[in-house]
């Protein structure tokens, strides 16, 4: 059977080249025929809705195209359950029923759209191309989304961290103007304090500036094959000022090279989360402490790990801190350095370039941050 070229715009034939559409028929003539008119997909087969379940448990799938009536599990109970589990699945139905119920009823839990039966193939290339069309316009209204509110909540955190050092520097300073007694004894303390929250406003500037370099990058890693070791020993020697200014033991411990094998990282995102992590480590441990990186090769994988003897982290609030700005803050204060936005990008950043990042900590025993590879990576 001659098979159809792929049809419509460069931005779909993109699409169609890196999509998985699974198809959901109790006839395998009607899978077969589906699978060879939509040549250029990743194509999956499922012969009613229970198997269907369990490909989707271990696949991604981006669209299910799934007939109505099948045994075991029919094909609204099948959109039912996976719109429960994932509301943004793509779903599109096959039916041989022109009953207003059926699509009714298939509209209100989420279909996003129909082909009748006898399917024409030429029909259903056009209207997968109209829901990958869909998906697009989904994605890029969820990005806007999601960048306005991430833009708003920044803009909140901002406005609430650079509050309180610019208000001191401003009373400090207009109460000089207004000829404030300089020989005073609380002067001097008080001069001090504003030379902390100068060199704490110093820091959020700093943090702001790197942050917003980091998170308007692309969402594609951009790889490149890189010696990891190195990376570290860099962004190791650039912390080390704020480690001998909190006078803490600040030790490294790397077997040259590490790994044996450059590793396919994006240099950014690799250097973002050592530097988020160390950096951590180091506000978070008193003067005197302890801050330790070691390297090592396990079992075919290559591990990192950050260990301090600072505050720790307490188990209820360890499930919080790869959440968006969230920060732990034992004292209360409201203004631990920082936007809490360290852990939750170093956490993705690891994520999407196939590693594994965890935490574990006991309060007043300190952390211990590991970064995991696979050496196949």
């Amino acid at each position: 059977m001659p098979q159809p070229e792929l049809t419509g715009k460069p931005e779909q034939k993109q699409l169609q080249a890196e999509r998985t559409l699974l198809i959901v028929d109790d006839e395998p003539l009607i899978r077969q025929l589906c699978t060879q008119a939509l040549s250029g997909f990743r194509v999956l087969q499922a012969s009613d809705g229970k198997e269907a379940l369990r490909v989707l448990d271990r696949e991604t799938v981006d669209i299910v195209l799934s007939d109505v009536m099948m045994p075991n599990l029919d094909g609204l109970e099948l959109l039912r359950l996976i719109k429960e589990r994932q509301p943004d699945q793509a779903m599109v139905l096959m039916t041989g029923f022109s009953e207003k119920e059926v699509i009714l009823q298939a509209l209100k839990a989420g279909a996003d759209d129909f082909i009748s039966k006898p399917i024409n193939l030429l029909q259903l290339r056009t209207l997968i191309d109209k829901v990958l069309d869909k998906m697009l316009l989904r994605r890029e209204l969820t990005s806007l989304k999601r960048a306005d509110k991430l833009k708003s909540d920044f803009l909140g955190l901002i406005s609430h961290k650079l509050k309180t050092p610019t208000t001191a520097i401003s009373l400090f300073i207009q109460n000089l103007v207004q000829g404030i007694d300089t020989k005073d004894a609380g002067f001097n303390k008080t001069l001090q304090l504003v030379a902390a929250e100068t060199l704490h406003l110093e820091h959020l500037i700093k943090d702001l500036l790197y942050f917003s370099e980091v998170i308007l990058q692309e969402n594609i890693p951009r790889l490149e094959l890189l010696d990891l070791g190195r990376i570290v020993h860099q962004v190791f020697d650039g912390l080390e000022p704020a480690a001998k200014n909190r006078q803490l033991d600040y030790r490294i411990n790397l077997p040259t090279p590490l790994p044996p094998e450059p590793l396919a990282l994006d240099r950014q995102r690799i250097t973002f989360v050592i530097r988020a992590l160390l950096d951590n480590a180091i506000k978070f441990t008193p003067a005197g402490g302890c801050v330790q990186v070691e390297g090592s090769i396990k079992e075919g994988w290559v591990e990192l790990s950050i260990r301090d003897t600072g505050i720790g982290i307490a188990a209820t609030e360890l499930k919080k801190v790869f959440t968006k700005f969230y920060q732990v803050d034992p004292e209360n204060t409201g203004q631990v350095r920082g936007f809490g936005l360290g852990l939750f990008y170093a956490d993705e950043f690891i994520r999407t370039l196939g590693g594994q990042l965890a935490l574990a900590s006991r309060p007043g025993l300190g952390t211990e941050a590991s970064i995991q590879f696979p050496l196949s990576n």
